[in-house]
């Protein structure tokens, strides 16, 4: 939407008379006993933005400010709830109408809260494409189901997901990553859920809030955290706000109109790079149907800040993974992280920096020192550079610069991340082509990835429908890498969840993945034991977790034969004559000078003296 369209938008709204009736308010409700005591409430309604609030007394509650934006349709409230603050309901008039505030009690233990980490394996789900479990209303939507269409909507929603949460806790998976429920009223491509149109509504074809309440329940009661998926750095062009901006630099916008991000994300690293450049990446817009949202403007980080607490609170998440991190703006992320660290010492937040490079990647975790003196407070980071040095390695020739020498070198990059272990290590997720397929539909190879994804100094995060090798076209093509999971549909001939129809092949993987995440699952060397690797030997990678009392070994093995490795090889970790038990198989063997690493496979041994 260009400038003009806005404009004339707002100028129109401005003009509609007052209904004292119908009034929005955000967040819908608040917590007393929160770290920061500050609360902004943004208030829409027709003409509200001359109102002169007033709250009747609510001891510990106080009412500081109050201002208006652009839009005569919008106020902002500035509220303190300091921690003498009772729950109960305040009540705010504006405009001669008196509005009710929930204030909650929270939770027992929610700012305690742990967040995912390194003993943690992560299920990503993209809930549309998982499973259907109710037949939901599309009244007021704008897009509707159609199972034929790869880039429409097939119908899953919360309910398919609660129907199966057995399924990913049996898997071994102690989170779950959905991509993002909120609600997206667009044409088409809604089902993704990255172009939001609501910040406080589960999209009506996924169940309602309260059905969200239900899965994050449930989950957590079967031993699996969830995950939210959050977007800071733009909304769906169908957001209620576009009718009515607050005002016209809510948005980033561009005098020559539409502007597009060039995806340049070094230039926030680069000392060279022009400041236009910098200026393009951060407030450029993602997509033409993406606005992109200006959190240099107070009340939109305000805004971000309490939509992220509320989901939070609300619903007992276990962490926040970021969308399209780095384009938000800088100095936002470090307040915005900041406050949900305050709140939530123990939570996890991951963004998504979509870079090959651990320089750019380690840029964004707290703890970097880094050369520009930018601070940072989130966690982890997906690692893209790891993802892409392990696909590359099991698909090319050894050599000094290739093959297993990536995956060797780029562990060894982790000396650029403040906190290694708390990356998160992916197979693929919903943007990527299906590692099954990259991996030229080998089973073999898609093991090894797993394996040491599951075994080395990472959080594992595995794409839905892995486990059964699901496959996609090489080239990126979203509606088809996002397929629906077997089985979650009624009449599906193959299912998933049952193994019904599921080839010999796939259900030697999925057994296989079960086997492995489970195991991990009780395994502490592997969740924060210390790690040592060799240099790449005769097509195998090996590396060993250990501590004082226990040690294990992981041998990597991409080629089409066995491969007898000399223990002499790893004199600081092993030695003939101990014993060793294989965890996938539950044998075990006295060691000799040499062991045998079976053709494409990994061997992952305990080894006791």
């Amino acid at each position: 939407m260009n400038q003009a369209l806005i404009t004339f938008a707002t100028a129109l709204l401005m003009t509609l008379p007052a209904s004292a009736d119908t009034h929005r308010i955000e967040p819908p409700n608040w917590w007393v006993g929160m770290r920061d005591t500050s609360l902004q409430l943004m208030i829409h309604g027709a003409g509200v933005a001359d109102a002169k609030p007033q709250l009747a007394p609510y001891p510990g509650v106080t009412l500081k400010a109050s201002h208006r934006a652009a839009s005569a349709n919008y106020l902002f409230v500035d509220l303190d709830v300091s921690p003498a603050a009772q729950a109960g309901e305040l009540a705010l008039t504006v405009g001669g109408t008196t509005l009710r505030y929930p204030l909650l009690a929270r939770a027992p233990g929610s700012a305690e809260r742990q967040g995912f980490g390194p003993k943690d394996a992560i299920y990503l789900v993209v809930p549309d494409r998982f499973s259907q479990g109710a037949q939901l209303g599309l009244a007021g939507m704008k897009e509707g189901v159609n199972r034929a269409d790869h880039g429409g909507r097939h119908g899953g929603d919360l309910a398919g997901m609660r129907k199966h949460i057995d399924y990913i806790a049996g898997l071994g998976f102690t989170q779950v990553w959905p991509t993002p429920l909120l609600e997206n009223n667009s044409e088409k491509y809604s089902y993704h859920g990255y172009g939001a149109t609501d910040f406080y509504r589960i999209d009506p074809r996924f169940g309602s809030n309260a059905d969200f309440g239900a899965f994050t329940s449930e989950a957590r009661a079967k031993g699996v955290g969830v995950i939210q998926d959050v977007v800071l750095n733009h909304i769906g062009s169908g957001h209620w706000w576009m009718r009515d901006l607050p005002a016209p630099d809510w948005l980033n916008q561009w005098p020559q109109g539409y502007t597009e991000t060039h995806h340049a994300r070094m230039t926030l690293q680069d000392p060279y790079a022009a400041p236009s450049d910098r200026k393009r990446f951060t407030d450029g817009w993602f997509v033409p149907t993406m606005p992109d949202l200006n959190q240099r403007r107070p009340e939109v980080a305000t805004y971000l800040t309490q939509m992220t607490l509320w989901w939070i609170e609300r619903f007992g998440l276990s962490g926040i993974r970021t969308d399209t991190y780095s384009y938000s703006d800088r100095e936002f992320l470090t307040r915005w992280s900041a406050r949900v660290m305050q709140e939530y010492p123990r939570l996890n937040i991951v963004g998504e920096e979509w870079s090959p490079h651990p320089a750019v990647v380690s840029y964004w975790q707290r703890g970097k020192r880094n050369h520009d003196g930018y601070v940072s407070h989130t966690p982890s980071m997906m690692d893209f550079p790891m993802n892409s040095a392990l696909l590359a390695a099991l698909v090319e020739d050894d050599g000094p610069f290739t093959g297993w020498t990536r995956v060797y070198e780029g562990l060894a990059h982790d000396f650029v991340y403040p906190d290694a272990a708390n990356l998160v290590l992916f197979d693929g997720n919903h943007d990527t082509p299906r590692m099954y397929s990259l991996l030229k539909k080998d089973a073999g190879l898609t093991k090894l990835a797993l394996a040491y994804m599951a075994t080395t100094r990472r959080i594992p995060q595995v794409f839905y429908g892995s486990e059964i090798l699901l496959q996609s076209p090489l080239e990126r093509d979203d509606g088809r890498v996002r397929a629906d999971m077997p089985g979650g549909w009624a009449g599906d001939p193959v299912n998933a969840f049952n193994g019904t129809g599921l080839t010999p092949e796939q259900r030697d993987m999925q057994d296989w993945v079960k086997r492995l995440f489970n195991w991990r699952k009780g395994e502490r060397l592997i969740h924060d034991g210390a790690l040592m690797q060799y240099a790449p030997l005769e097509g195998c990678h090996v590396f060993f977790r250990f501590d004082a009392g226990r040690t294990l070994m992981v041998a990597l093995n991409k080629t089409a034969k066995p491969v007898d490795l000399p223990l002499a090889r790893f004199p600081e970790r092993v030695a003939p004559g101990q014993r060793a038990r294989d965890v996938m198989s539950g044998q075990t063997q006295a060691l000799g000078e040499r062991l045998t690493v079976p053709a494409r496979s990994p061997l992952i041994l305990e080894i006791t003296r």
